[in-house]
């Protein structure tokens, strides 16, 4: 029996949508607004001696100058994301970069504490929304195919954040004052939005639902209150008054958003995404795994400081292995290349064997002096290099498209969340660890090696030391192991689920 040329139509494959002619040129002008804000995250910390001496910060003052800005931004995400579906993603990431050059100018002539943490605070609404687009504007230009290994290089420069903030603000404070941490922010801000509003193409959710006010307040203060539960728990003790009145705000927040959401029908977080079993497998390792790796990098420039022995700048200079690894396999495209060939849970599996392995490294080969930390350092670069797109691409993937914004929303909560969880927790590891070995020692290292009074109680006091932070890598490499399996499993299972 024959068909007609009518009847044959729906059997033809359908033509490959192209990406966008000039998706690389965008993706760099993408990653440079992006690398900006994430140096902005690191940078700070070396500056905090010259901002307590020329402003007479005190102690409560330079952790809000550094808590206003990643307590805005994570409690703004995923609100950022929607609002970039709903009214364009190059309006906000125009809106973002903007946002963020005039805070950087305010921040950078602050004379005051009170200025610099408002300042600190618009700088991260700016970077709530520049987070969020990038990521999205990324998964609209790129098609299927190349979308891993642009995640891949999205997702190498901030490793590339991680490990040159120290080295910029080293260097500007060495030859300018303070306040040259953030103007140098301005060129860059400058030059990005010119290359925005010249190259990045506009795109926004096709249909106009109405915007989701209660669930936007109720998410940004749900997890802001979260985040600054997580990070001041080691400071005032997890079981004091301030912490557990956050962390039961947060609770009952989030939980209030969780049913309004489920009860609306244009909700800002479809609470269905949950019953894809991919979305579900990439959401439950990417936390385990960032809470291992947050806290064990935050643990990382501890060990080269106090264990080894190095001052902050040629800490920071140790760390470049990790970022440099990531950034060659996957700028060369050759972690995208194997993943391809490995498949997803696969590639995610051996990616955070490997970066566990890099922990243990670190944790029991101290006495190799840096040739250890060196080894571990590459292992965990080549781990995230392999491992990390993958996991966000699966996210991403699992979301429709005209969602890509708050997607991209959800993958830096994720991010947030879990690198707080882990500072916090693996932070509490190494000072029960620390209390437990040296009972009459002070509350930091510092303070316990001034108070000892020989040589060898000083080296008693240091081995305490790095003892408790072998356990607390320890515990962050099982973290990441557990997770890389977790995740894997569920995505292997949701393949057999798609393919059935």
């Amino acid at each position: 029996m024959t068909t007609s040329p009518k009847e044959q139509v729906p059997l033809r494959t359908a033509p490959k949508v192209p990406g966008h002619s000039q998706r690389w040129l965008i993706l760099g002008v993408i990653c440079l607004a992006q690398l900006t804000v994430l140096l902005d995250n690191t940078v700070l910390n070396v500056a905090i001696p010259s901002l307590t001496r020329e402003m007479d910060a005190s102690t409560s003052d330079i952790q809000w100058m550094i808590n206003a800005y990643s307590l805005v931004q994570s409690g703004l995400l995923l609100t950022a994301g929607s609002a970039a579906d709903r009214y364009g993603r190059k309006r906000l990431l125009i809106a973002g970069l903007a946002l963020f050059g005039v805070g950087s100018l305010v921040a950078g002539l602050s004379d005051s504490s009170a200025q610099l943490i408002a300042a600190r605070a618009g700088m991260g609404v700016g970077g709530a929304l520049l987070l969020t687009t990038t990521l999205a504007v990324v998964m609209q230009i790129f098609t299927p195919e190349e979308q891993p290994r642009a995640i891949g290089i999205w997702s190498a420069v901030n490793a590339l954040g991680f490990a040159t903030g120290p080295l910029v603000g080293g260097f500007m404070l060495n030859h300018f004052w303070w306040g040259a941490i953030f103007l140098i922010n301005l060129p860059v801000a400058a030059l990005g939005l010119v290359a925005v509003v010249a190259l990045v193409p506009e795109s926004k959710a096709p249909r106009g639902d109405r915007p989701d006010l209660l669930g936007a307040l109720l998410s940004t203060i749900g997890m802001a209150a979260l985040v600054y539960a997580i990070i001041s728990g080691p400071e005032h003790g997890w079981t004091s008054t301030r912490v557990l009145a956050t962390a039961g705000t947060a609770v009952v927040v989030l939980g209030v958003f969780a049913y309004w959401e489920s009860r609306i029908p244009y909700p800002m977080l479809d609470l269905h995404f949950f019953t894809n079993r991919r979305f579900t497998g990439a959401v439950a390792g990417a936390v385990l795994i960032t809470f291992g790796m947050g806290g064990a990098l935050f643990l990382l420039t501890q060990h080269l400081q106090f264990v080894l022995g190095y001052g902050p700048l040629e800490a920071g200079l140790r760390t470049a292995p990790l970022a440099l690894t990531v950034v060659v396999l996957n700028f060369s495209g050759l972690a995208a290349k194997w993943a391809a060939k490995l498949g997803a849970p696969v590639a995610i599996a051996l990616g955070m064997t490997v970066m566990a392995a890099g922990l243990v490294s670190i944790a029991t080969l101290t006495g190799h002096g840096y040739a250890g930390t060196l080894l571990g350092l590459i292992l965990i670069g080549a781990g995230t290099a392999v491992g990390t797109p993958v996991m966000a691409h699966a996210i991403m993937s699992s979301i429709p498209p005209e969602k890509a914004g708050v997607g991209a929303g959800i993958n830096g909560t994720l991010a947030e969340f879990g690198n707080g969880l882990g500072v916090a927790v693996l932070g509490a590891v190494l000072n029960a660890r620390f209390a437990a070995l040296i009972p009459v020692a002070a509350s930091s290292l510092p303070a316990a090696i001034a108070d000892a009074g020989s040589e060898q109680e000083r080296a008693r006091v240091t081995e305490a030391f790095a003892s408790g932070l072998e356990s607390s890598q320890l515990v962050g490499a099982g973290a990441v192991l557990l997770g890389g399996l977790v995740a894997a499993l569920l995505l292997r299972r949701a393949e057999r689920g798609e393919s059935s």
